[in-house]
């Protein structure tokens, strides 16, 4: 069995969005005591057991969170990986798979993974660090949650949603683009469908098959500026091919998340709630 003190929770906070004017999203303070969202969601995730952070910086979030955060959090050890991509080649970077592999030379034991602009419950966090002591090199677990909690109010997203077996073992991540309140029965689904939000508990091994899987999508689209290897279609194309097992753990947490700026305020409202 591996010690707690020696898992780590990834982050992702390479990217910046349009929407909000160059200002970094995981900043906003939400707290009830003045935290910022990624401060919040790092002290959930400390309370669960891990005993290390790693942040997946982008060219223009890295100096920013390193000014913030230096090498430690409540001496906690924190270490970066930079997602990096040339502009000359490509309008942004080839997206989660290729964030969670630049980690590959820090993590060398079971971690989690999770977005960096994100809030997942502190029993969602309890529940992959738990899982982790004794996942096995090709199993992963993957938190999920009611598709009805996690949709905006108005407009749409985009959800990964789970196609589950017999014994809540994972057999298809399917990546449903522009799902909202008004269409949700139009596409076959409802609240109760259980849906991903990029939290994961997974292996090295695992993340080795994801490099591979990266490599051939890369050669696959190297003429494609703006294409995106994601990380929930990576792990469905691992379950079929027959490389993972991955079990769903369905959570009762509620999640919180900030898209749009006018979620900042929302965010900060249920937060002062709980």
């Amino acid at each position: 069995m591996q010690k707690k003190k020696e898992i780590a929770v990834v982050f992702m906070v390479a990217g910046l969005s349009s929407r909000f004017g160059g200002k970094i999203k995981q900043f906003a303070r939400v707290g009830p005591e003045g935290e910022t969202l990624i401060e919040f969601s790092i002290n959930q995730a400390l309370k669960a057991g891990f005993g290390k952070i790693v942040f997946i910086v982008g060219r223009m979030t890295e100096q920013p969170f390193k000014k913030k955060f230096g090498n430690s959090f409540k001496g906690i050890p924190i270490e970066y990986a930079l997602q990096s991509f040339d502009p000359e080649e490509r309008d942004k970077p080839w997206g989660t798979v290729d964030a969670l592999v630049s980690v590959k030379e820090i993590v060398k034991e079971n971690f989690a993974v999770c977005n960096g602009d994100d809030i997942y419950g502190k029993n969602a966090f309890k529940t992959v660090a738990k899982a982790l002591q004794d996942l096995k090199a090709n199993e992963g677990i993957a938190i999920g949650y009611k598709l009805g909690k996690v949709l905006p109010e108005t407009g749409l997203a985009n959800r990964g949603i789970f196609k589950l077996g017999k014994n809540s073992e994972i057999t298809e991540i399917q990546e449903m683009i522009g799902v909202g309140k008004e269409n949700i029965h139009q596409l076959s689904l409802n609240g109760n469908s259980p849906c991903s939000m990029n939290l994961f508990g997974l292996t090295p091994q695992t993340l080795g098959l994801l490099e591979k899987r990266l490599l051939g999508f890369r050669q696959k689209n190297a003429g494609d500026r703006k294409i995106e290897c994601l990380l929930p279609v990576e792990l469905g194309n691992l379950i079929k091919n027959g490389e993972l097992e991955l079990k769903l753990l369905n959570t009762e947490d509620q999640w919180f998340g900030i898209t749009n700026p006018e979620d900042e305020e929302k965010v900060r409202q249920q937060l002062a709630s709980i």
